[in-house]
């Protein structure tokens, strides 16, 4: 890093952070109490605070990993800095643990668009530091910035293991992962994606090498006719069937493969991936999250994916391949017609958006979501479109993980998006300046208007005493 990015860096981090206690500040002042599920997270907190480690909300669902954090961060400064009381491990204490996983955040992702993008010469310091900020900006992500929740750390802790997988420290990245599981269970699928990182190296290496035999010139490793996938698959299992190639890919990512085989013992013990209360987190094949989650990668990144000269290029595809569009339409529709859930908290809770979302788009007719096919087509299609910088093999892995990570939630939450949607933005070839600059802008002003809403416009329930607040 050049001393002038350097110091851009250095300013652009400490003007966000400011910017973030602000806004810390006025959230807390306004809702000093536990709100939405924080009601479970602090008091759970709070009690390992007292060194009441066995005692356990049955309501809480994910592993404890943010309390022991917290812990291990409040008591420390407690001691150092003489706190005693109800300050220690209060509310706004437990909060403050999250604006500090945000500004870790910032940093992380700049250190993954170094390293992603490090070939790039066209790719100034000023363009790098504009991308962290965007993506620490990211509005489903910086609203739990303010509030106790578990989605910081683990977006922390995951992005932490897949920087030291790029860098080749994989041990290191395998224990990163088992923090990142620790705070959402889930995670564990993207340690999944960090030893497919090396084993898509591979396969890239040796699919170059196979073209090089045959001088087939034809065939590219990143996309390709039907006939040229076909080609692919063959040779991907060819590749995977061989014991030496075993052995090699074993021996890169067996720390991967220890952590993996833990996940699958805890799921053994646990009796499921869900520890707590399961009855409202039941696992199912919920196909259209995979078009839910789509539609929301092409509103939040609008200004690379939804483009006159992209809708151009996708006309023209439909023009020159109706068959493959005919047969993908129909499978798209077949897949919302048997596997379209709709969760209980979806149509009971007013205080997310994802309800009147479901309500104002899917609930006006039985039609919607069969008629917004097209639209999910383009989506997949752009957003595919945008990876093809990618070698086959990356793109084929982080499909399989985002399947993994989506399609098995019946519950249609957007902080669900927040790990599949940074691991895509991060590896998408550079926007220009005017993109980066329009996608922050419109950052700012839905991180603004959520805020707004959460603090300014409460309302109450008929049977409820307390001051409700619209959220994601």
């Amino acid at each position: 890093m050049e001393r002038s990015e350097a110091y851009g860096f250095s300013g652009a981090i400490s003007g966000a952070f400011l910017l973030s206690c602000l806004l810390f500040a006025a959230v807390s002042r306004r809702q000093r109490g536990p709100y939405m599920d924080e009601v479970f997270h602090v008091p759970q907190a709070q009690a390992y605070c007292h060194g009441r480690f066995l005692q356990w909300d049955p309501m809480i669902t994910t592993l404890p990993g943010l309390y022991l954090v917290s812990v291990g961060v409040v008591k420390p400064a407690a001691w150092l800095l003489g706190w005693t009381g109800n300050v220690v491990c209060s509310v706004g204490m437990l909060r403050f643990i999250n604006l500090l996983f945000s500004a870790g955040n910032f940093y992380l992702l700049y250190l993954l668009v170094f390293k992603i993008h490090q070939k790039n010469k066209a790719v100034s310091g000023f363009q790098r530091i504009l991308s962290a900020l965007i993506l620490a900006m990211f509005p489903t992500l910086y609203f739990f910035t303010f509030l106790y929740y578990t989605d910081p750390g683990s977006v922390f802790f995951t992005l932490f293991a897949y920087l030291m997988c790029l860098y080749g420290n994989h041990k290191t990245s395998a224990l990163l992962g088992f923090c990142g599981f620790m705070f959402r269970q889930t995670n564990i699928v993207w340690t999944v994606f960090c030893a497919g990182n090396v084993v898509a190296e591979k396969l890239n290496e040796a699919w170059k090498t196979e073209l090089q035999k045959k001088k087939d010139e034809k065939i590219s490793s990143k996309k390709g006719s039907f006939s040229d996938f076909t080609r692919i698959l063959q040779f991907l299992i060819k590749y995977l069937i061989s014991p030496k190639n075993l052995v090699t890919l074993t021996a890169l990512t067996w720390p991967y493969i220890i952590l993996v085989t833990v996940f699958f013992g805890f799921v053994y013990i646990n009796g499921g991936i869900v520890v707590g209360d399961r009855s409202s987190h039941e696992a199912c094949l919920h196909f259209p999250q995979l078009f839910y989650f789509l539609s929301f990668t092409v509103f939040f990144s609008f200004p690379h994916l939804l483009t006159p000269t992209k809708i151009r290029r996708f006309l023209l595809s439909l023009q020159k391949h109706p068959v493959q569009y005919s047969l993908i339409t129909a499978i798209s529709l077949f897949l919302i017609w048997k596997f379209t859930y709709v969760h209980k908290y979806l149509l009971a809770d007013n205080r997310h958006y994802t309800f009147y979302v479901w309500r104002k788009v899917f609930q006006r007719h039985e039609l919607v979501k069969y008629v917004l096919v097209p639209f999910y087509i383009f989506a997949g299609w752009t957003f595919t479109d945008t990876l093809k910088s990618k070698s086959i093999f990356w793109i084929l892995m982080y499909f399989v993980c985002l399947l993994a990570v989506t399609v098995p939630q019946k519950l249609l939450e957007f902080r669900y998006f927040i790990l599949p949607f940074l691991i895509y933005r991060l590896n998408i070839p550079f926007p220009s300046l005017y993109r980066q600059f329009l996608e922050l802008a419109f950052y700012i002003v839905v991180n603004a208007v959520t805020l707004y809403l959460f603090l300014n416009r409460t309302f109450q329930w008929e049977n409820s005493d307390e001051i409700q607040r619209f959220m994601w």
